[in-house]
């Protein structure tokens, strides 16, 4: 028998004993111990592994209560051959080469449509900047709360709850749960028989379509919008309606007047994380009740908003019972979870348990039921503030980045909230390109062109997103990206160097900058005005409305400005050279990179519409 039997997984979240343990169990199963032939003995074996040999004594033990191995007197020990008995030998199932064959091709009678999405890379957690939306990360895991959940969930009478033959019905603590804690968040009020829990948002969709969609129903989608409901569409022979979304989601006109079936994403729209305005939903729900159509309203994230209150969900507003509501708890928990829900009328629901009972029953109820404790012991609702803060911050900081150092490259869509941010690049950026160039700098980006099911999509588009990456790691990734655009777009930006312009020194700098309005606009679009007191003060203002305010102080010295604000620019003080041309102010960095261009006023009246040329200029 080889010296190197087992390996043990220093990383591993098992103890020794019982990694010693499985992979000897796995070791017999598949019959790597010739029968007939001793083990090592624990001595021998702890000295192999490294470990203590009473862990090794242990593991013997355990495996021999069960039944794997036999003690043999004054022998040692060895495999139960009964372990095996039944078992076709190794060499009587080894794997034939075959070549491709047809004859199963020519049986399918429901062939999906191959997925073009983007690939995320299975080891995105190396990379230093995961900009990926979607990813799990694992530190924001609750464990200890789960674990809680799951014990009593374990229980006796807990396991005699779910563990008999219950037919298609959900848990009823987690319909209660669902009902009374996370719908009332979306607004939503439901009766249990209006509520299905699913094996996550997919699922969910594939039951309504299934029940709603075949070749005679019209249906509109996003576009661009979700991928993997535009196949399902496809699936049932459905003619699709493209509607293109706006700032304010999607768009509500006369094309929506023959659609039987509207899809739509309003909280964070997928993918450009555009939130749908009230006067919109209002508009969208009005259209779909002159045209007798139908919603179906996926809510996969649920709507959080950094910069305004959430909007009510369509289904709260819905007064006609048109509407089908589908959201998850995986998104928040676990991409793994896979535990989702469907709100909508009572005949829908019905349905659409009769529909999934043909394919899964019903998800598994241990796991209903250690949700359903999650959420009744107060751990979804403290998890999900925890959550928000932790997002929020993040991408706060990713969409401050960008506004600061990527300013001349990059315009962001308007948006709330949400763990994303849709970006315009450059006309001359090739995104594609770009995402390859940029991994191997360790930075991840999405490119879009999946999302959109012309062939229409935009080359210089790409997503960011902030559910992978730590908040200390996004300004330091954005940096990296800037060197990279920097690098290869052909209008690149100024640098101290090679711009135009006179630089301002000493009194002309003073003069240029003392009691002036400096009016900007920043990378999503609003305007901005910085005053800059006689006294050395700073009062900035961003936002159509002024809602993002901050102070500050300014100083010169060594002939450069320096300014520091209370949050903006990180609180740091910043060191900038100036120059003018024309009308137009030019601060540079103490890396000689183009940070703003601003057009001073003398008097503190704010029109931000003379900065209209100020990206271009």
């Amino acid at each position: 028998m080889s010296d190197a039997i087992i390996y043990l997984d220093p990383d591993s979240e098992l103890n020794l004993q019982a990694q010693i343990r499985q992979k000897m169990v796995e070791a017999i199963t598949l019959g790597n111990f010739p029968e007939g032939e001793r083990l090592p003995s624990s001595r021998k074996l702890a000295e192999q592994l490294g470990v203590a040999r009473n862990t090794v004594v242990l593991a013997y033990q355990q495996l021999v209560d069960e039944g794997y191995l036999v003690s043999r007197e004054r022998s040692g020990l060895y495999v139960n051959e009964e372990i095996r008995s039944g078992q076709v030998a190794p060499e009587q199932y080894s794997r034939r080469q075959r070549q491709a064959s047809d004859r199963w091709r020519q049986r399918f009678r429901n062939s999906t449509t191959p997925a073009q999405d983007f690939t995320c890379p299975p080891n995105w957690q190396q990379y230093p900047f995961p900009f990926i939306e979607g990813q799990f990360d694992h530190s924001l895991y609750p464990v200890r709360e789960w674990r809680e959940a799951s014990r009593l969930a374990l229980g006796v009478k807990e396991i005699n709850t779910w563990a008999g033959e219950t037919g298609d019905i959900d848990d009823p603590m987690l319909i209660e749960q669902i009902r009374s804690r996370i719908l009332p968040r979306r607004g939503i009020q439901a009766r249990p028989e209006e509520i299905l829990v699913t094996v996550g948002t997919q699922q969910a969709l594939y039951l309504a379509t299934e029940l709603l969609v075949d070749s005679s129903v019209a249906v509109a989608v996003e576009e661009p919008g979700y991928p993997g409901m535009r196949r399902l569409l496809a699936q049932r022979g459905a003619p699709i309606v493209y509607q293109p979304v706006d700032e304010e989601g999607l768009v509500v006109d006369d094309r929506l007047d023959d659609c039987q079936l509207i899809y739509v994403t309003p909280s964070h729209q997928t993918p450009t994380a555009v939130t749908m305005s009230s006067e919109r939903r209002k508009a969208l729900l009005a259209r779909a009740n002159d045209s007798d159509a139908l919603i179906i309203e996926d809510d996969f994230e649920f709507e959080s908003n950094y910069l305004s209150s959430p909007h009510p969900a369509l289904r709260s507003m819905d007064n006609g019972d048109r509407v089908i509501y589908v959201s998850c708890l995986s998104k928040v928990l676990s991409p793994g979870l896979r535990l989702g829900f469907m709100v909508a009328a009572p005949e829908v629901i019905e349905e659409a348990r009769k529909l999934r009972r043909l394919m899964v029953r019903h998800p598994p109820l241990n796991n209903q039921r250690t949700a359903a404790f999650f959420l009744s012991l107060g751990h979804y609702d403290s998890f999900l503030m925890h959550l928000h803060r932790i997002f929020e911050e993040r991408w706060i900081a990713l969409r401050r980045a960008l506004n600061y150092y990527m300013l001349f490259y990059v315009e962001m869509a308007p948006a709330q909230g949400g763990t994303s941010l849709w970006i315009k690049g450059p006309e001359d950026l090739d995104v594609k390109f770009v995402a390859q160039e940029a991994a191997r700098r360790g930075i991840l980006i999405e490119p879009v062109d999946h999302y959109y099911a012309t062939s229409n999509a935009p080359r210089n588009c790409f997503r960011m997103g902030v559910t992978s990456i730590p908040h200390g790691a996004i300004r330091d990734g954005v940096l990296a990206l800037r060197d990279l655009f920097h690098d290869l777009t052909e209008n690149k930006t100024e640098t101290f160097d090679s711009a135009r312009g006179e630089h301002l020194t000493g009194d002309a700098l003073r003069e240029a900058l003392a009691g002036k309005v400096m009016v900007s606009i920043i990378a999503y679009g609003d305007p901005c005005t910085i005053e800059v007191c006689d006294d050395g003060s700073l009062i900035g203002k961003a936002g159509y409305a002024a809602e993002d305010q901050d102070e500050g102080q300014w100083w010169i010295e060594h002939d450069r400005w320096h300014r520091q604000w209370g949050r903006w620019a990180w609180g740091e003080i910043g060191i900038y050279d100036v120059r003018r041309e024309g009308n137009i102010l030019k601060l540079f960095d103490e890396d000689g990179w183009l940070i703003d261009r601003y057009i001073p006023q003398k008097s503190s009246e704010q029109d931000a519409q003379l900065a209209s040329g100020l990206k271009s200029g």
